[in-house]
């Protein structure tokens, strides 16, 4: 199914879109997320919407900029000493969470820990961590067993599994769990009482927090909040969602269509910019622990099949410069991205001779896909026609966005409601190092949903932190890379450019990895 019988098909199986009320305050913003918001703690799940929705309420001791550069974002500054065992930081004064309560650092401490636990960068940076310490209520002390020049970039990582600090009860949880309540220190308050998964989410402003001075630049500097309210109303029906923008009814829509920008473009009220100039790269993941996909041999088949074109016509459409092929694991625009068209050369023949010298006895795969997002949808659609044109047998299970993030964490067997093989996006920032890039790490049950093992990459990973220069890495990361797509847990299908719209009426968004409320103001 190609990208216009997609959106004919998604449109026709949406329900009634909610009613969004008339009584426009000039205090309040009213916004269309990507998709619905079903996860809300941003440690337990990596999912796009839920990083958005974590930069409302919580925020970082540092945060990166622009260029990636980590800036003192909760923290007033830092010392190195120890030959680079201890770093000290200090927090600003007047952070207060949204329960009144001042932010400690123990509360820093332990919701660093819990990070620790779920993101592959905090991972390594925790097997270095001797001890943690609360000096005072201000101090905090990572006394290290050895150099990690890269701590910072650790605490400030802009996307999946940010290191977003939370008071100390939440924190305590159990990172394979999600937190009971929603308090963080961020600009906005979650309004748990108007929360409706799959209408609205409502946040306000959070009236004790203090930004810093500096201009705002992605997720670093001051978060000023400028409007008291915003309203998330959740549009699966991109038609739906593009007449509520161009009608005034939301002022926001966060990723609209590429089949719909022309109409966008030419709204006197409406204006289009790209949202991260970086742009994302759209992945295919493969389930390692069962079959069919347990077999190096059928997961190098798929990546044999894959046209990268194919996918960016299906999701993106026509527009190339919407698009590009990247057939890299680490995405163009970063510092490691290096093709290998001998990998994936998009060779239908060549896969269907691989899958006949795999011997493939006609193994099930299970691809669950959204129907509520057009980013994702497609490219299942294109993974599932060519896989049935190889002959293998597929079930598409499609279902809402929310729906395939619960069912990716299921470790089972396809028979017992587990899965095969999923499709998601990443930003390119998200991506750029063997530090931040899960996808080509080997962490097994650690590790992201396919639950890949390799020791190889893991020691590549290792190395790479500890490379003595900038030559070092750049050899390592690229054996990395190319180790990942040989033995293929993930395969790149190809890299896009988000463009978000909203009305004219708003000044101040900011570009970066999310969209971020703050800066955001009425013209």
């Amino acid at each position: 199914m190609r990208r216009r019988a997609f959106l004919q098909a998604s449109a026709a199986g949406v329900l009634a879109s909610p009613a969004i009320a008339q009584d426009w305050r000039a205090t309040t913003m009213r916004f269309a997320p990507q998709a619905n918001l079903t996860a809300l703690d941003p440690v337990w799940t990596t999912a796009t919407v839920t990083n958005g929705h974590g930069y409302y309420v919580f925020d970082t001791l540092f945060a990166a900029n622009s260029k990636l550069e980590p800036k003192p974002q909760m923290a007033s500054g830092y010392e190195v000493e120890r030959d680079g065992r201890l770093w000290r930081i200090k927090l600003r004064e007047n952070l207060f969470f949204h329960d009144g309560e001042p932010v400690r650092t123990v509360d820093c401490i332990t919701s660093l820990q819990r990070w620790a636990k779920k993101d592959a960068f905090g991972q390594i940076l925790a097997d270095r961590v001797e001890k943690w310490v609360a000096v005072d209520d201000r101090t905090m002390e990572i006394h290290l067993t050895k150099p990690f020049p890269l701590l910072l970039d650790a605490l400030a990582k802009p996307d999946s599994y940010v290191a977003f600090i939370m008071p100390e009860r939440l924190a305590k949880t159990d990172p394979t769990k999600q937190v009971a309540e929603m308090v963080g220190s961020g600009p906005y308050k979650f309004l748990p009482a108007e929360y409706n998964s799959g209408s609205r989410v409502a946040y306000e402003k959070f009236e004790k927090y203090v930004p810093r001075d500096e201009a705002p630049d992605w997720a670093s500097g001051a978060k000023r909040a400028y409007f008291r309210r915003i309203e998330w109303h959740v549009l699966p029906d991109p038609a739906t969602a593009a007449a509520a923008l161009q009608n005034g009814e939301v002022d926001w829509w966060e990723r609209p269509l590429s089949d719909l920008l022309p109409a966008l473009r030419k709204h006197p009220q409406v204006q289009v910019q790209v949202a991260d100039p970086a742009g994302r790269l759209a992945l295919l993941r493969m389930n390692t622990l069962h079959p069919p996909f347990n077999d190096v041999k059928l997961r190098q088949v798929i990546r044999l099949s894959v046209n990268q074109e194919d996918y960016m016509r299906a999701a993106r459409g026509d527009d190339p410069s919407l698009w590009t092929l990247s057939r890299s694991l680490f995405p163009k625009n970063t510092p490691y991205f290096h093709d290998y068209p001998d990998l994936m050369p998009g060779d239908m023949k060549a896969a269907a001779a691989a899958l006949k010298a795999a011997g493939y006895a006609g193994q099930k795969a299970v691809i669950i896909n959204p129907t509520d997002f057009p980013d994702i949808g497609p490219l299942g659609q294109v993974t599932a026609e060519n896989m049935r044109k190889l002959g293998m047998d597929v079930d598409l299970a499609e279902s809402d966005w929310g729906t395939v993030v619960q069912r990716r964490t299921k470790r089972e067997p396809i028979d017992k409601g587990g899965w095969s093989m999923l499709h998601t996006t990443a930003s390119a920032s998200s991506l750029s190092s063997p530090a931040v890039n899960t996808y080509v790490r080997g962490q097994g049950l650690g590790g992201w949903f396919g639950w890949w093992e390799s020791e190889k990459a893991e020691a590549l990973a290792r190395e790479w932190v500890d490379a003595p220069d900038v030559a070092a890495q750049a050899r390592l990361a690229q054996a990395l890379n190319r180790l990942a797509l040989e033995e293929v847990a993930t395969l790149p299908v190809g890299q896009f450019f988000l463009q978000t719209a909203f009305r004219k009426r708003l000044t101040g968004v900011l570009q970066g990895v999310a969209p971020y409320p703050w800066n955001v103001r009425p013209a």
